[in-house]
Formats: structure tokens, C-alpha cells, sequence
């Protein structure tokens, strides 16, 4: 039985991932046949935008509409897949739909994520995003399927780069919509995916690696709880209208019995109705469907966290410490209940059940984890230790204090309020409402966490989990307005005025903040436009920047070393070079972004060393004892009788945690045979002759 709900529920996801691949697909091939006016400086992309989102309320909307009159489940399951893919698709391509580059273009922290996807466009083998000889550092696994895909369209990939972040969160945003639909009634499921997915697309997507892991993170954590928390194992057929049903009664649009969780349960993904029955219900000895021990929600927790950790550490860590705060929990529960019982003697084993799943899960996770992270765990097991790693040193305003989103004076913060106000309302009836508020007070912890480490000298960067937050009150403000509305509609005798306007309420609000989404994002999407990409253009047609001389650059690399790109180390401070073209780096962007194998500090004192010597010959013995695979290449700017790279060093606890410097080198110590250089444009190309 389980194997054939799992099955079920997999074939179910492939096929809406399928779909929103086909959607966003076709959208954003269309919008890249018409010559769109820059979104920096006309209205026409995102008001093509806001018609496009109306389209996709009103798929989702029929759909809902479907669910409800029991008619055509799988056409309303395809319009869903439809409506969701859609959306993510006009509101992201759309705006960018003149330009070739994804939010924040190639600049800030997008450039080295570029970069990563390049080398992993490169060749399908674990590499470092810049150094030689290193396994990765940063999960890879998002960007290793991005190469892949780059590879199958034929593309570069800082080409691909935009339509693989927006294919991306297509695909995943429908793929949540079905984990959801197997735990909660199916309109229920539409309208909460909506709701997450437009958060997410909002404050989560300029990051798409890490908004993967956002938009799956509130039903895996439904999920979770369903594995940890299970009151009572019984095997008795379900009774009549009690949630726990297998996806029958609950999700056919109608109410449960008064008092229950509306909570479909499906054993497709949890093993039955245990992974989303009440408190309240277990307790009256409610009879719940046949289930396997919670061992199918175990398995898919542990795949979430495993897929976590091969995408984005940061999440994964939260992720795990959420879902580690649920299995003491849900022990302490059991102990609890235990002392209840006429079962004294036996109290302290009450526990082990939800901590032996626990650890199950742990060990799935750290299975499907060390597929991306195995190279680095060997490379650390054979002697290489870490010598430098700053990533945890940065400490913005928004990183000293508590994220309070629901305090927000504004449409989303009303929302995000509702959903703390639901999750406090239901949190002992609801198994939704107790799994989304373990995450949030999980959240809350990190933040304190984070805050407490600044006197250690570091942080756990909670400035980041902002998005996650707001994600999961989205979730339980979809719950709050459903449950609220549902309420007063039988408070005031059924009557009929009052769904249309809960439906006039709903519509309204859902499209007053959809449509504002452009204007979240207008910086990122803005610097889309005016950074140059790998083709040397600007999208707004104005004059390109410096970046416009890479391919002349790259050109007189590959004359001139007679090598393969990816066989070359370049020393360069202009390192988005290495974003369109896959060479190798002899130091990172920053310490932060570096991998800790690498000994960025030291690299750096290297460099300075260098720059200092007094003849060529000192020079190219020096560069040729280096401890690292020496630099192929030097590309420069020119200043004076200089040579000059403008470098960076952590300066943490100061904000911005980053000091620039420049580190200048004679010309004379390249005037030599062992040297050959080139002047492009600003930049000086000097290439060893080895």
C-alpha cells in the first residue's frame, strides 16, 4: 500500500513538473520573440505583466471552482499546474523579458552564482566555482542540474542562468502544489500554493537556487510533523467524515466534521491520515486509515532535508533544526501522554519511537547530502583542512533584530498578521497550524542564535531567513482567511452574499499584491538591465561597461595559451570575467564567497608578496613556487606605471563587512619574455609563457 501511494504521488509530480516545464517553456520563448521596450524605462512589459497574472488567477480559480463541484478533478488538477507555472513564469520572464540576464544581473552575490553555474556548464564533475583542484564548497547540486540543462539547450551558462532560476521555481512551485494536495483538501491545496508561491516569487526569487527550497519547505514540514507526532497508531477504516479519510472526503471542496483538522492526509506521501489528523481528534479515538508506522513521511522529510543540503546549507540547517525541535517535541508529547496512562512504569520509553524516526530521518538526509557533499568530506578526510572561511561574517541592521514582517503596516503584513493570529488560534487542534509554528518559532531561535554569536565573533546570517518566514505566514494566512471565512459563514446561517464576497476579498487582495510584485523587485530587475552580459551588450541599449571587452579578452587567452579554457588560471580582481567564461580563478570575489580549502588570506598575502618583488626573474620564480597551481594568466587594469587589482578583505564586525584594496604591480616585472602582454580596452591581458 505505501509503495503504491508513494508511486502515485511521484507520477503525480513528475507530471506537473512536466507541464510547468512545458509552460514556462513556451512563455518565455514567446516573450523573447518581440522586441519589448527595457523594463527601467517603460510600463509596457509590466503591464503585459499584470494581464498575465489576471490569466493566472482565473485558471486557478477555475480549478478551485472544479474541486468544489466535484467535476473533472484532473482537468482542475491541470489547470492548478497551469495556473501556478503560468504565473511564475509572466511575473518573473515578463519583466525580464528584453534582457538575458536574471534578477541582479551579474552583479553582488549574483555574480559569483553565475560563475558557479559556468563551471558546472563546463563539465558535469564536482568542481570549485573558482579554484583549481577543489571539490565545492557551496552545495552544488542546484546549479549541477542547470548545467545540465544549459548543456541540453546548447547555451552558455550565463545564458541559461535566467530561464533554468525561472524554469526552476515553475517546476517546484507546481511540485509543492502536489505535496500540498496530498496532505490538505485539494482546493485548499490551490489556493495555499498560490499564496506561497507569490511570496516567494517576491522576496525569496533573486536567490532561485534558495527559493526552491523555500517554496517546499511549509508542506514538508506538515510532512515532518505527520513522521514525529503520532498520538495513536491504529489500523481500523476511517469513520465517516473524520479527517484522516485518504484524500477522499476532504478533498472534495466540503467541510470536515466540526472540531477537525481539514486535513486530507493522503497516504500518497504520509502513510494515511496520521501525518495531518488533530490532537483533539486522536484523542476521542477517532479510527484513522490504514498507515505504515509513519515510515513513508519519514522518507520524504528525510529527502526534503537530503535535497536541502545538496542546494542551500543555510535552509537546510534551519530546515534540520525545525524539524529537530519537532521530534523533542513530539517525545516530550509522548512522555506526556505516557504519564497518563496506567503504563507508569514504562514512561521514558514512550519517547523512542519519534526519536528513532527522527533519526531515520537524519540518516536519509545525510544520505541523498553527501551525493554533492562527498568530495569535500574526502578532500578534508585526506589531510586538507580548512585554513580560512568567512561566510558567517556579515551582520546587516536586519541581521540585529527580530524579522517582524506581521507588524507591517501594509497589505502583506495584514496577511502575515492573520497568519500568526491563526497559527496561535489553532495550535492545539491543528496539526497544520502546530507544524508551520514549530518552523516560525524555529526562525525565531535561529535569529536569537544568530544574534548571541555576534560575541563569538560571528554570526548564523539571520538576516537571511526573512523570506523563509514570510513563506510560512503566507501558508498559515491562506489557513486563517479559509478557516475565518468558513466560520462566519456559519455563524451567520450560510448565507449566500457572503461567499461572493469572500471570493470579491480574496480576488481582490490576491491581485493588489501580484501586481505589485514588479515594483518589490524593481532594483534587481533593473540591474538586469544595465549590467552588461557575455554578449558585451546592456538590455536598456545603452553603452556597455567594461565587461564588453571579455570576449576579445577570452579570445587572446585561448591564442595565446593554446589551451582549453577550463586548463587556465586567470588572477584577475574583475572577476565576473570568470561568470561568462570558465576559467579559473587564483582568488574568490571575497573571503566569503571563498571555499575555506583554498586559504583565501594566504593567497592574498601571496599576491601582495608578488607585487613587491624587484625583477621579472624574481617574478617568475616566485609565481612558480607557488603552493597553489600558479596563475596562467594576469589580467590588469592599468594605472600609470602600474598594474593594478582592486582586491577585498573581511573587515567583520564593520558594515559593509568588506574593505577594499589595491594591490599594485611595476610594469617593469612584466617587461620579460616570459611574459607576454596584451592591452585590451581598460585591461592589460599579461599571459606566462611556460
Amino acid at each position: 500500500m505505501l509503495v503504491r501511494h508513494i508511486g502515485s504521488g511521484v507520477g503525480e509530480a513528475v507530471l506537473a513538473a512536466a507541464v510547468a516545464t512545458v509552460v514556462a517553456a513556451i512563455g518565455l520563448v514567446a516573450f523573447s520573440m518581440v522586441q519589448w521596450p527595457a523594463f527601467n524605462s517603460s510600463n509596457v512589459t509590466r503591464a503585459l505583466t499584470t494581464v498575465g497574472q489576471v490569466g493566472a488567477a482565473v485558471l486557478l480559480g477555475v480549478a478551485i471552482w472544479l474541486v468544489r463541484a466535484r467535476r473533472w478533478p484532473w482537468v482542475a488538477k491541470a489547470l492548478s499546474w497551469v495556473g501556478i507555472s503560468t504565473f511564475v513564469t509572466v511575473t518573473l520572464g515578463m519583466p525580464l523579458a528584453a534582457t538575458k540576464l536574471y534578477l541582479f544581473g551579474v552583479s553582488v552575490d549574483q555574480e559569483f552564482r553565475t560563475e558557479y553555474l559556468t563551471r558546472l556548464t563546463d563539465g558535469a564533475a564536482l568542481h570549485d566555482m573558482t579554484y583549481a583542484d577543489l571539490p565545492p564548497f557551496y552545495p552544488a547540486g542546484w546549479f549541477w542540474i542547470g548545467g545540465r540543462v544549459a548543456n541540453v539547450l546548447g547555451m552558455d551558462g550565463w545564458e541559461a542562468f535566467k530561464p533554468y532560476a525561472i524554469g526552476s521555481l515553475a517546476v517546484v512551485a507546481v511540485i509543492a502544489y502536489v505535496l500540498w494536495s496530498k496532505l490538505i483538501r485539494a482546493d485548499w491545496a490551490i489556493g495555499v500554493s498560490a499564496a506561497t508561491t507569490a511570496v516567494t516569487v517576491a522576496y525569496a526569487s533573486p536567490e532561485a537556487y534558495s527559493a526552491v527550497i523555500v517554496l517546499l519547505l511549509p508542506p514538508a514540514l506538515v510532512l515532518a510533523w505527520g513522521a514525529l507526532y503520532r498520538p495513536l497508531e491504529v489500523t481500523s477504516a476511517p469513520a465517516s467524515g473524520v479527517e484522516g479519510a485518504t484524500g477522499g472526503a476532504a478533498a472534495s471542496g466540503h467541510a470536515a466534521a466540526p472540531g477537525v483538522d481539514d486535513t486530507a492526509g493522503s497516504a500518497a506521501v504520509s502513510d494515511g491520515a496520521a501525518a495531518s489528523g488533530d490532537e483533539s481528534t486522536s484523542d476521542r479515538g477517532a479510527d484513522r486509515a490504514e498507515t505504515a508506522g509513519g515510515w513513508g513521511a519519514v522518507l520524504g522529510a528525510g529527502l526534503f532535508l537530503g535535497m536541502a543540503a545538496s542546494f542551500y546549507t543555510l535552509y537546510f540547517a534551519v530546515a534540520a533544526f525545525a524539524v529537530g525541535l519537532m521530534g523533542l517535541v513530539s517525545a516530550g508529547l509522548a512522555v506526556h501522554r505516557s504519564r497518563r496512562s496506567a503504563e507508569s512504569g514504562s514512561v521514558w520509553r514512550a519517547a523512542v519511537p519519534p526519536l528513532a524516526r527522527l533519526v531515520v530521518i537524519g540518516a536519509i538526509a545525510g544520505v541523498v547530502a553527501l551525493i554533492v557533499w562527498l568530495p569535500f568530506v574526502l578532500k578534508m578526510l585526506g589531510g586538507t583542512m580548512p585554513s580560512s572561511g568567512t561566510a558567517f561574517h556579515y551582520l546587516p541592521e536586519g541581521g540585529a533584530e527580530l524579522p517582524l514582517p506581521m507588524a507591517e503596516f501594509s497589505l502583506p503584513g495584514a496577511f502575515f498578521l492573520l497568519g500568526t493570529a491563526w497559527l496561535g488560534l489553532r495550535a492545539g487542534s491543528s496539526r497544520r497550524a502546530q507544524a508551520l509554528g514549530i518552523g516560525v518559532v524555529a526562525i525565531y531561535l535561529w535569529c536569537l542564535l544568530s544574534m548571541t554569536a555576534t560575541a563569538a565573533g560571528t554570526t548564523l546570517l539571520s538576516f537571511r531567513l526573512t523570506p523563509v518566514l514570510e513563506v510560512l505566514l503566507a501558508a498559515a494566512g491562506a489557513f486563517g482567511f479559509v478557516e475565518g471565512a468558513r466560520e462566519a459563514y456559519r455563524a451567520l446561517n450560510e448565507p449566500g452574499r457572503l461567499e461572493i464576497a469572500v471570493i470579491v476579498v480574496a480576488v481582490v487582495g490576491a491581485l493588489a499584491f501580484t501586481q505589485d510584485i514588479p515594483r518589490v523587485l524593481k532594483p534587481e530587475i533593473t540591474t538586469a538591465y544595465t549590467d552588461t552580459d557575455g554578449h558585451g551588450e546592456r538590455a536598456d541599449k545603452r553603452a556597455p561597461g567594461a565587461a564588453a571587452y571579455y570576449r576579445e579578452i577570452d579570445a587572446a587567452l585561448l591564442a595565446q595559451t593554446g589551451r582549453a579554457r577550463s586548463d587556465s588560471v586567470v588572477l584577475t580582481a574583475d572577476t565576473s570575467f570568470l561568470s561568462f567564461y570558465p576559467y579559473y580563478g587564483f582568488q574568490a570575489l571575497t573571503s566569503h564567497y571563498a571555499n575555506p580549502l583554498a586559504d583565501f588570506a594566504g593567497r592574498a598575502a601571496t599576491i601582495e608578496a608578488w607585487s613587491k618583488l624587484e625583477s621579472p626573474t624574481a617574478l617568475v620564480d616566485a609565481v612558480a613556487k607557488s603552493p597553489w597551481r600558479a596563475p596562467d594568466a594576469f589580467l590588469f587594469r592599468s594605472s600609470g606605471d602600474d598594474y593594478t587589482l582592486r582586491l577585498a578583505k573581511d573587515v567583520y564586525p564593520n558594515d559593509p563587512n568588506v574593505k577594499r584594496y589595491t594591490v599594485s604591480f611595476p610594469k617593469r616585472l612584466f617587461a620579460d619574455p616570459h611574459f607576454t602582454t596584451t592591452d585590451i580596452g581598460p585591461f592589460t591581458l599579461v599571459v606566462v609563457n611556460r
